[in-house]
């Protein structure tokens, strides 16, 4: 991608208490007034077009979802209302075009958006806002639209001021996990093809050489780009930002192969913006701030989009450089946290820690667990522990933007085991593996998602898209689920991870939810083991609470008097940790290696 001329922007400006925003067209503008939380002048986001559709024909079950001319699942959320995708907007500005309806009555210089929880550095919405103009101004002469950015640090306060000020000028932002090996990331520079980088000193020295050079964001000329005056900060031009232009190149996890790069669009991102927005619960006129604390790394698409869901509602944020579980602790105690999104590990660990009757935590209202399903006997002590918090649950791919399924009412988070229902624009349809066919509620199949929160594809790999998309739209998962009879997902497991023993199909999630609802286990995995005879047969991969001296004939008979024949584990290695991408998933190919090279096995594969 080649640099073209300079100053192109989408252009944030702040005049405190007004914050204007310079839409996709060189004629338009907006103006918003947090503190008094009006919209002045004609020039408003248009939001005319219904994202989700109202259900009246009578061949859709109003209980379910299901069309049962169509087999199809359809959204059972209230109506939605999004911008038209003629319309030319950045994800920027549709946030902060939302922003002054959720601003709190407190003016926006003291409202803290951003909160370091290692350094107790802050950023108000007046800071931020600054901040992002100045950046994106100083970087207007050197990017273009359309170019990428590779984003390479850890959690911190610069790090959302990047994605929004990239994002205002049209450049596709693409993080990465600063823990990736060289080789790692060379793969991902190879497939997004970035002409600039940010970086820290720490991480900087993993990078390949890029055509603008990589900026290092804990210097002093990075801190010198953030404090333009404002009265300087004069763009050259405006940049057109179409809804269908890439946003964001992100990475999908690589447990399964080589690591694909996910292009998603600002529509991808604003579609499921409004959807969070206009179908949040209302707050009470004496319910604290919303406070998140977020122990999921932005970089991944969960805190990504998070990210942005949260600066749409005037949400505050604290953010952790390095996750520790008593760190988190502390830092809900600190800053009374009222959120969090949270993988089941996490659950866990809270339901069956000892450090957590140290702190105090009564801030804490809902948990919003993602990246895995949550087993009921987990959620249960978790519950028991923290009988005034709620669990809700939801389901997303990178491929989707990190949205397909989701929880909104109280009673909803009382459906031990789902993830929830379509989310808001979506459809769903659960597809039998072996004959194609569309299955009804309680069938077990592919999910497929089809909506305007879908990805553009991988890219630099059509092959992938191909086989992912379909001519109609349709995404194919590759999770096996089922809707049950009220609308409601269920995630059996990874279709690529069942276990074939004999002519059996194994889900390895059921047998560690079983696992982990033992209490002399702190985590469980359970991979498929290659046997001569079974073809496979389930190993579990054991971490025993500390104290605990389980055997592997107890693991074994646990797990035996619960489960049919066919499910029972055959083979159990204990282990100090569980191998865990960012977003709480089994790297289980890391544990297949594991079990083949301590047994010799591998040439039996």
């Amino acid at each position: 991608m080649d640099t073209v001329s300079p100053g192109s922007a989408n252009f944030i400006a702040l005049s405190t208490p007004v914050v204007t925003l310079f839409r996709a067209t060189s004629t338009t503008r907006l103006s918003l007034s947090l503190s008094r939380g009006k919209t002045s002048g004609t020039d408003k986001v248009d939001n005319s077009f219904a994202m989700a559709e109202t259900i009246t024909n009578h061949t859709i079950d109003p209980r379910s979802g299901f069309c049962s001319e169509t087999k199809t699942f359809h959204s059972l959320r209230p109506q939605v209302f999004i911008p038209s995708p003629s319309q030319p907007l950045s994800v920027p500005h549709y946030v902060f075009s939302l922003l002054h309806d959720s601003a709190p009555s407190s003016p926006p210089d003291t409202t803290d958006f951003i909160i370091d929880s290692a350094t107790g550095r802050r950023l108000t919405y007046s800071d931020f806002l600054r901040r992002t103009k100045a950046l994106a101004f100083s970087l207007q002469r050197s990017l273009s639209k359309n170019v990428a950015a590779f984003v390479l640090s850890p959690p911190s306060i610069h790090v959302p001021v990047i994605y929004f000020a990239l994002l205002s000028l049209g450049v596709k932002v693409s993080p990465a996990n600063p823990l990736s090996s060289e080789s790692e990331i060379a793969r991902m520079v190879q497939l997004s093809k970035p002409v600039i980088a940010f970086a820290t000193s720490s991480t900087a020295g993993k990078l390949p050489s890029l055509p603008l050079g990589t900026v290092l964001i804990d210097s002093s000329q990075f801190e010198a780009m953030l404090k333009v005056p404002e009265k300087e900060c004069n763009l050259d031009q405006v940049v057109k930002v179409e809804q269908s232009d890439s946003a964001a190149i992100l990475y999908s996890s690589g447990t399964t192969g080589l690591v694909k790069g996910v292009e998603l669009t600002h529509r991808n991102f604003i579609s499921l913006v409004a959807g969070f927005y206009y179908n949040r619960r209302q707050r009470e006129d004496n319910a604290p701030h919303p406070v998140a604390l977020f122990t999921v790394p932005l970089f991944h698409v969960f805190g990504f989009f998070m990210l942005i869901r949260a600066a749409a509602s005037g949400e505050t944020l604290v953010l952790m450089e390095r996750f520790d579980f008593e760190g988190m602790l502390r830092a809900v105690e600190k800053y009374r946290v009222t959120y969090m999104p949270v993988s089941p590990p996490l659950v866990v660990a809270l339901a069956k820690s000892e450090l957590v009757a140290k702190y105090d935590l009564s801030s804490l209202q809902m948990l919003g667990c993602g990246g895995a399903p949550l087993g009921k006997e987990v959620a249960e002590k978790f519950t028991a522990r923290f009988p005034g918090v709620e669990i809700i649950q939801g389901y997303g791919l990178t491929e989707t933007a990190g949205v397909g399924t989701s929880m909104i009412e109280p009673d909803e988070g009382k459906r031990y085991g789902s993830v929830g229902r379509v989310a808001e624009g979506l459809q769903a349809k659960i597809v039998d593996p072996v004959t194609g066919e569309a299955c009804p509620p309680g069938r077990r199949g592919e999910l497929w998602l089809r909506g305007p929160s879908i990805m553009k594809g991988y890219v630099d790999d059509d092959e992938a898209t191909a086989s992912t998309l379909d001519s109609d739209g349709w995404l194919k998962t590759g999770d096996l689920c089922y809707f049950d009879s009220d609308g409601f997902l269920y995630v059996v497991d990874r279709l690529k991870e069942l276990i074939k023993y004999k002519a059996y199909q194994v889900p390895p999630a059921e047998l560690e939810y079983l696992l982990m609802s033992n209490p002399e286990i702190a985590d469980a995995a359970v991979i498929p083991y290659p046997d001569q005879e079974a073809g496979q047969i389930p190993m579990a991969f054991v971490v025993r609470t500390p104290g605990s001296k389980i055997s592997e004939a107890q693991v074994m008979d646990f797990i035996e008097r619960q489960v049919a024949p066919y499910k029972k584990i055959r083979r159990v290695e204990f282990i100090n940790s569980i191998p865990k991408s960012p977003a709480g998933k089994i790297l289980r190919r890391e544990l297949v290696n594991h079990a083949l090279a301590l047994s010799g096995a591998a040439s039996r594969l």
